[in-house]
């Protein structure tokens, strides 16, 4: 596709390409009266601390994804930490993990006396990268943790592989990627156990929640007695787990608040329409920007066999060398000019270097909490993982569209064909990239207000 004919920057005066008012394509998540009702029959009832409609939620979710068990929680970092407790993850234990990702994909293990050993991410997928897995398995590693980076599949059939030649427990952190498809098969249900957080930011949004998924007895047991003392009853068929019937072994109480099982049921009905719309118009979105230098899209291909599912949090890859060296940050500063508030550079910081997995003495042990329970250095430097720690330099946020809409759509496209039609102008004046771009959480997007 060529690259639309030079018109003055919005950075320098011009006029912005997007002019559409139409807030809808950016209201998430869709609230309609049925979500409503769902919700106000749970307070009318005062059945805010129940398990009956969330029961029927987890019923209806594991049919949603194929799998015999689901679980569901009051936050996807519980549903982790449950996860990590039923593959049985405990003291000076060991858990291969992406550095790029947010941090409730793995600080809980700390509460458990384990530590994460960070690996790189492939530079195309920012998914773990399996060639950067093998060499990092000690006799201490119990577990691979795996997380579909903005809803973009790892490489399971590898990852797998690796895990089941070393007997070790895959944990799926779908929190990105609830329905994403890896070859056709649901992520979460390819692991050993699958865990997400549902909150009102994510794809899948039914307010502060999360679910567990399993087709595992055991695990999906262990997750019970974990943290959810009204069920770990006499219906326990895990011969260890039943002498302690009653009381939750963590000491928590992790159950899902019903408001949120009504939602979710609901939101479960409509899910796949919605997630089609806005894969249409995401993937036009790209189709229209196919070609142009310096940009790429981050998605899967159809003959893959992978689906980006709801794309969570949109991203697409920045090559300076093709715009002549320009930086990221200025290249996001002229298309936010052009209309687009969401365009920010960088995504996760790389975890590693954050000082609570160097400094940090959590728990009163006297030493560093991750390194607590192991006796070896295991703290990665700066530098240790080159991949992951350059993302940020070669990232940026993209609008998450949700209609398909293509006068809309064309706007935005229109707004990174000037931007790069004329990259040049932005190489006088551009100071380049800060020392530090992204943030521990995802890089915060502009709220556009429902009207």
């Amino acid at each position: 596709m060529t690259i639309q004919q030079k018109q003055q920057l919005a950075l320098f005066g011009g006029t912005p390409a997007v002019t559409a008012e139409y807030p809808e394509m950016f209201h998430w998540p869709i609230i309609t009266e049925e979500d409503e009702a769902a919700a106000l029959d749970v307070l009318r009832k005062g059945a805010m601390s129940g398990t009956d409609i969330t029961r029927q939620f987890e019923r209806e979710f594991a049919a949603w994804m194929q799998t015999d068990y689901a679980l569901g929680f009051n936050t996807g970092t519980a549903s982790i930490h449950a996860a990590m407790f039923a593959c049985k993850i405990g003291v000076g234990d060991e858990v291969i993990c992406p550095s790029l990702t947010y941090w409730a994909t793995l600080l809980q293990m700390y509460s458990l006396g384990a530590t994460p050993i960070f690996a790189e991410v492939d530079k195309d997928s920012l998914c773990l990268d399996p060639d950067d897995i093998e060499h990092r398995i000690t006799d201490r590693t119990k577990a691979i943790m795996v997380v579909h980076y903005v809803g973009y599949p790892a490489d399971m059939d590898r990852i797998m592989a690796i895990a089941r030649k070393h007997q070790l427990k895959v944990i799926e952190d779908v929190s990105h990627a609830q329905g994403s498809r890896y070859k056709g098969r649901m992520l979460g249900t390819i692991g050993d156990v699958g865990a997400m957080s549902l909150m009102s930011g994510k794809a899948f949004a039914i307010g502060e929640a999360g679910i567990l998924v399993t087709d595992d007895r055991e695990i999906f047991e262990r997750a019970i007695a974990f943290a959810h003392y009204e069920r770990y009853n006499n219906e326990i068929e895990t011969e260890d787990l039943r002498p302690f019937i009653g009381l939750p072994l963590g000491g928590y109480k992790y159950r899902m608040h019903q408001v949120s099982s009504a939602v979710g049921r609901v939101q479960l009905k409509y899910y796949e329409q919605r997630i089609d719309e806005i894969s249409r118009a995401m993937n036009y979105f790209w189709d229209q920007l196919e070609g142009l230098p310096g940009i790429r899209a981050h998605r899967t291909t159809p003959e893959s066999g992978n689906s980006m599912g709801g794309f969570y949090n949109p991203l697409g890859k920045f090559i300076s060398e093709e715009l002549g060296g320009l930086s990221v940050t200025r290249f996001c500063e002229a298309v936010r000019a052009e209309g687009v508030p969401q365009c920010y550079p960088g995504c996760n910081l790389p975890l590693h270097l954050h000082p609570i997995f160097h400094d940090a003495d959590i728990y009163g042990h006297g030493r560093p909490t991750r390194i607590a329970h192991v006796e070896r250095e295991i703290r990665e430097k700066a530098g240790s993982l080159p991949v992951t720690e350059q993302v940020n330099m070669r990232v940026f946020n993209i609008p998450w569209f949700k209609h398909m809409d293509k006068q809309v759509l064309d706007q935005y496209v229109n707004a990174f064909r000037k931007v790069i039609a004329n990259y040049e102008l932005l190489l006088e004046g551009d100071p380049g990239n800060p020392e530090r771009i992204g943030n521990w959480n995802l890089t915060p997007r502009k709220k556009i207000a429902k009207s």
